[in-house]
């Protein structure tokens, strides 16, 4: 039996739409997390090929996809932010957020391993924080059914 590539890419785009619509909100802020690290490695990736003088067609445009898609990302975490529930949190990230896209701009324009370095290592720190957040949250829920207390009243 043959492998059926256009039916596998189908099974693997449905997954992971049905991944995302069904993730909490923690869950999102993870994976828009691990795709800017995804990203910013790939670009890191490319900018090695080219300082050990491999030749990569494209090099400088796919780096600076990369780049953009990063940016694009954290702007939409920026959108996302709930100041009145958030506060100072919220407007902490904000800054932080403004600050990695000011980063990568510059980085994307001076083709800057080390500055692109920084805010993929800043952003695996906020990805670790939220995972634990979002993991705390799941057990203390748990542990709350298995006692059987009913927090919905």
């Amino acid at each position: 039996m043959a492998y059926d590539t256009a039916r596998a890419d189908t099974a693997l785009t449905t997954y992971k739409e049905t991944r995302i619509k069904t993730a909490s909100q923690g869950q999102l802020i993870i994976m828009l997390y691990d795709e800017s690290i995804r990203r910013l490695n790939r670009a890191l990736e490319l900018m090695d090929l080219n300082s050990k003088g491999k030749k990569v067609p494209g090099r400088i445009e796919q780096i600076s996809k990369c780049i953009m898609k990063t940016e694009e990302i954290i702007t939409e975490l920026m959108v996302s932010l709930d100041f009145e529930q958030g506060g100072d949190i919220s407007r902490n990230l904000f800054a932080l957020y403004a600050w990695f896209n000011r980063e990568l701009l510059e980085a994307n324009i001076a083709q800057d391993r080390d500055r692109l370095s920084a805010v993929r290592d800043m952003i695996g720190d906020l990805r670790e924080t939220w995972y634990e957040i979002v993991n705390k949250t799941v057990t203390e829920i748990e542990n709350r059914e298995i006692l059987g207390i009913n927090i919905a009243g």
